[in-house]
Formats: structure tokens, C-alpha cells, sequence
């Protein structure tokens, strides 16, 4: 198939004539680049639409509130009908409840008995709370300081109708499920679910519970892999270890190319006899790139099997979850019609010194600690699995960064905005 997915050219030598890496600023635009096919949608009620991609924009149709009504339990008066600077005290004339509005309007130098989320009754426009009031016998005593407005709910001071409430492209939190439903929303129109087929390559995998030979590891990628994923909203089906074989990797990506949006593997990416992966992606299809300059995960790789979208992760567990944050992730969001978003940064102190060479970009598994600092795990192995699961987040080191010493500031990603 013509390499016609990736009209990017790719970048010149870098990191120590290490040629054809690709550094990491230019990955955003090359991903922009890469056809993807077009997300389905579907209707979902709103228990099922927490996590999933809006598909249309929810435009308030009417004012929330709709209409003025109390802040507090108390009693609402027309303001203008108080004694200025002086007690006041007025008859009781009705008692509103929420869902229960007053039958007709208050005039002034009256009273009603409300509670909080009624509507305001006609005629009244600020609501003494109750604390500061004295009942008896149908007449209530209001305190001399009294403010105009008080405790008014006015509407539409919540959103007024015609506003963007919910815009789409938007992954769906628990607060914007509440919002559609104040809006009168059941169900939302929501993008279908990414499909995406996952293996992992490699003669010394087995099964975790699987009692390890000599050479052998467990698979830890494949579990992790589709762990994100399905934090992602994915649909995923997982098509097992792959033996280090060329005609089982090209049939097995074949197998994966079809019914599916995306194909994401583990391993095989490097330069070894063994690694068939990338040469088997070649046969099937295209590359844009298949090298980053980053550490760790620098044999990562983008490109189509056919028509779909692929990505090809290194074998080692920390260069796998860092790469897939910063290039599987963003490519999941376009392919589910979810809005650019590029994960905060927070910038905080250095608690360690650390050297690295120019025009590679670093991530260091940091610790948050008291005072606005981080501290560095203490192995930065590729392997080791217990850096991700005791750090809270990574050190980004900038291409240019070549010296980092305490108290420097660094920017902190947390693993709640990449995983």
C-alpha cells in the first residue's frame, strides 16, 4: 500500500545521530494527520452516558431557574413594604413549599412562609431567613437590616435559555449528566465506542497464573493496555500473545484490521531478528514513524493496517504506559470525536539532580511532597512496574533540558490527566 497516510515529512537525524526520531512536538501534528475512520453515535439515557464523547451540542431551551424563587427557609416580603431601619412586623398570609407555588400574588406589608428551591410568589422579591425572624399567633417580626434581594434566586442566573451548555466533543462527567438532566435531557446522543483489538508479542510471555518456565515473564502489557483503554471508554477485544513468528504476527493484524477503529500492540518494535512487528506492519500496510525521541519508549510507532489506524507499543511496562499517554491517547480521542485536550501541567519544585542529553525528552516518575515538591523514584528502569505504581504522576524534562539541580522548577504531570 503507497505511504500516502503521513504527508508530514519525517524529522532530521537527532539525539546523537540516532537518525529518524521523531521528537516529541512534532507528534501532535503528525497525529492530526492520521485518517481515521468516522465515529458512529448512538442515544444512551443518562445513566449510561457518564464517560462517553457528546456527539451534538445541548442548548438550553428554556432559563434555569425558571423562575425566581428562595435561597433559604424564611419568609419572603416585598422589600419595599418594610419599615425602613425599623422592625417590621406582617401578617402571615400563605405558606409555598417547593413544587407547591402560592396562588396569588403578595402585596406589600404582607408575609408568606417559604422554604428553600419554592418559587418566589408574585409580589415578593427578598427572603428573610428564619433564623433572624420572630413567629406568633399569624404574624411574623422581621429584623430591622434587611437587604433588598436577599436570599432571591432569580432566574435564569443559572444558565438563561439559548446558552451552550454542554458543547460537543465533551467526555461526559458526572456534573454535566446533572446538567442534562436540570435541562430536561433523558437520553444524549454520545459517540459509539471506540474499537480497538490489543496483542502483545513475544516467545517469554505467558498468562498471568501461569506458572513461569525458565525465560518466561508474565504478560503485563496486555493487562495494562486494556485496563487504559476501557478507562478511555474503549471496547476492546483482546487477541492474546503472539508468538515471535512473522506469518503469525501479518495473520494476526490482519485478524485485527477488521471490525475495528484502532489496533494497539506490545512489543516487537525494535531492530532484532525477533521483532516482527514493524516489518509486518510494512507488509499490511504503512508507517509515519517508528521511533520517538523520548525515554523511556523510544521504539514506538504510528501507522495504518489497511485502512485502520495502528500503534505499536514498546515491551517494556513503563515505556508502555508512558507511550501510550502520549500517543495513543490523543489519537483515541479523535478517533471517539472527543475535543483536543492536552493534559495540564503543574509546575513544581525539584527535590533531586538529574542529568540528560539535549534533544531527547525525559519522564521521570515523581512523588509529590509536602511544600510544592517532587521527588524522583529511585529506579528509572523501563521495567520497573512499581515506579508507576508508587509515583503519583511524571517529570517532564523539556528536548533542550540537559541539567536539572534541587529546587529547579519542572512541570508535574498527573497520572489522572494521562491514564
Amino acid at each position: 500500500m503507497p505511504d500516502t497516510h503521513f504527508p508530514l515529512p519525517l524529522p532530521a537525524p537527532c539525539c546523537g545521530g540516532d537518525h529518524r526520531l521523531l521528537p516529541v512536538a512534532s507528534l501532535g501534528a503528525l497525529l492530526d494527520r492520521v485518517e481515521i475512520p468516522g465515529a458512529g453515535a448512538e442515544t444512551v439515557g443518562l445513566g449510561d452516558a457518564v464517560g462517553r464523547v457528546l456527539a451534538e451540542d445541548i442548548v438550553a431551551t428554556g432559563d434555569l431557574p425558571s423562575r425566581d424563587c428562595s435561597a433559604m427557609d424564611g419568609y419572603a416580603v416585598a422589600f419595599d413594604g418594610l419599615e425602613p431601619g425599623r422592625p417590621s412586623t406582617l401578617p402571615v398570609v400563605g405558606r409555598v413549599a417547593a413544587g407547591h407555588p402560592l396562588d396569588r400574588p403578595v402585596r406589600r406589608g404582607e408575609a408568606v412562609r417559604i422554604f428553600t428551591g419554592a418559587a418566589l410568589p408574585d409580589g415578593c422579591d427578598t427572603v428573610v431567613m428564619q433564623e433572624h425572624c420572630a413567629a406568633a399567633e399569624g404574624f411574623v417580626t422581621l429584623p430591622p437590616a434587611v437587604a433588598r434581594n436577599a436570599n432571591r434566586r432569580r432566574r435564569g442566573e443559572d444558565v438563561s435559555a439559548g446558552t451552550l451548555c454542554l458543547a460537543r466533543g465533551a467526555v461526559l462527567r458526572p456534573q454535566d449528566i446533572g446538567m442534562a438532566a436540570a435541562l430536561g435531557h433523558a437520553a444524549l446522543r454520545v459517540r459509539a465506542p471506540v474499537r480497538v483489538a490489543v496483542f502483545s508479542t513475544g516467545d517469554e510471555l505467558c498468562e498471568p497464573g501461569e506458572p513461569l518456565g525458565d525465560g518466561r515473564i508474565h504478560d503485563i502489557n496486555r493487562y495494562t493496555l486494556t485496563a487504559m483503554l476501557k478507562r478511555l471508554g474503549c471496547a476492546v477485544t483482546d487477541l492474546g500473545i503472539v508468538r515471535d513468528d512473522r506469518r503469525s504476527v501479518v495473520g494476526t493484524l490482519a485478524e485485527a484490521a477488521c471490525g475495528h477503529d484502532l489496533i494497539v500492540t506490545s512489543g516487537g518494535m525494535s531492530v532484532g531478528e525477533e521483532d516482527h512487528v514493524k516489518a509486518a506492519v510494512g507488509e499490511l500496510g504503512s508507517l509515519g514513524f517508528w521511533r520517538l525521541a523520548v525515554k523511556p519508549g523510544k521504539p514506538v510507532a504510528v501507522g495504518h493496517v489497511g485502512a485502520v489506524p495502528f500503534v505499536g507499543l514498546p515491551g517494556n511496562p513503563v515505556a508502555v504506559m508512558v507511550t501510550f499517554a502520549l500517543v495513543a491517547r490523543p489519537l483515541i480521542r479523535r478517533i471517539a470525536g472527543a475535543a483536543a485536550a492536552e493534559p495540564r501541567r503543574w509546575q513544581v519544585a525539584a527535590d533531586f539532580a538529574h542529568d540528560k542529553p539535549a534533544g531527547r525528552r525525559d519522564y521521570l516518575r515523581g512523588r509529590l511532597l509536602d511544600g510544592g515538591r517532587v521527588a524522583k523514584f529511585r529506579h528509572d528502569g523501563s521495567h520497573v512496574i512499581s515506579s508507576m505504581v508508587e509515583a503519583d504522576g511524571l517529570i517532564e524534562l523539556r528536548d533542550g533540558t540537559t541539567r536539572i539541580e534541587p529546587g529547579d522548577r519542572v512541570d508535574f504531570l498527573p497520572f489522572a490527566e494521562l491514564l
